[in-house]
């Protein structure tokens, strides 16, 4: 069974932001993260070399596979941030439909800017997506 690359490392959070060249997407990151950590009271960790993950889940799947991810975590890509919401966006309709200009993927928010959303709404699916995971994966 081939092992997962994306683990916990030991990089720092804080340097890896600051090599976001754009300023105003590094602050937008920052805010990003203020979000993910008051909604999970964990401290954020690099995931491989550019993914930024808060707290930490368990999963094992039908056929074995087993693995460990962040609850909830944020990427700065070239054109768009990524946020990932693990449970995916089907609980959270309502709320997606007033959130302004996104585009997802199966788990993954894909935002250009954060000016372009309603941040009030992003911090509310952010919330809403970490209570679902810490309540389907309770930490042991």
């Amino acid at each position: 069974m081939a092992e997962l690359k994306t683990k916990p490392t030991a990089q720092s959070v804080s340097d890896f932001l600051n090599t976001v060249e754009d300023r105003k997407m590094r602050a937008e990151c920052r805010v990003i993260a203020k979000m993910m950590r008051d909604a999970t009271g964990k401290r954020a960790r690099m995931w491989g070399t550019s993914i930024v993950g808060f707290s930490i889940y368990n999963y094992k799947y039908a056929s074995g596979r087993e693995g460990s991810w962040p609850i909830v975590g944020f990427s700065p890509r070239s054109k768009n941030l990524t946020l990932y919401i693990m449970p995916g966006f089907s609980n959270f309709e309502k709320l997606m439909s007033r959130l302004g200009k996104y585009k997802t993927g199966k788990s993954c928010l894909y935002m250009k800017l954060l000016e372009d959303g309603d941040q009030k709404k992003l911090n509310a699916l952010i919330d809403g997506s970490v209570r679902y995971m810490m309540k389907k994966y309770p930490v042991r």
